[in-house]
């Protein structure tokens, strides 16, 4: 005849399978919060500057032929190409690898302001390089935290598509 085990005894492995679970839930939810959160992040970053960019309809669209450039803006005049836009003496610009001195851009003008952004292919893909760059930060901790490397490649995939697009179009 076999003995019974003691209750204490087979209580054991089933505590450490259930506080290795929580443990493993706990780093699931914590890097998933991480993740959403960088994600939100590179949206709300980039939904600034691409708002103007992507919803024009009503906006003051043209173009800026770039004069003068200081330190964070460049400026020059602008010349309408909608309807019920005004032509403008001097407007200001985000000085960036983006624009150069003697060029000309095809623009939209922020909403009660003299500021202008990009438009067009290049404006779009230009506005969403932060969002590049969190799926690039992303999926560093789906790989790490949570251990889903296919979803990592495709986050970084997307990420270096997505710089790679707007450093060709600028």
């Amino acid at each position: 005849m076999i003995p019974a085990m003691p209750a204490t005894a087979s209580s054991r492995p089933v505590a450490r399978q259930a506080s290795t679970a929580a443990l493993r839930f706990g780093r699931l939810a914590s890097m998933g919060t991480v993740v959403v959160l960088i994600l939100i992040a590179g949206v709300w970053a980039s939904w600034g500057s691409a708002q103007y960019v992507m919803l024009t309809k009503g906006r003051e669209r043209g173009t800026i032929e770039v004069a003068r450039c200081a330190e964070e803006v460049c400026s020059g005049p602008y010349t309408p190409s909608s309807h019920g836009s005004e032509a403008r003496g001097r407007v200001d610009i985000e000085n960036t690898v983006a624009v150069r001195k003697g060029q000309t851009y095809a623009v939209v003008v922020k909403p009660g302001s003299d500021e202008v952004v990009r438009s067009g292919p290049a404006g779009v893909l230009y506005s969403w390089v932060p969002m590049g760059g969190a799926l690039l930060l992303a999926s560093v901790v789906v790989a790490g935290g949570l251990r889903r490397t296919r979803l990592a490649w495709v986050l970084a995939g997307s990420g270096i598509a997505l710089l790679t697009a707007a450093f060709v179009t600028v």
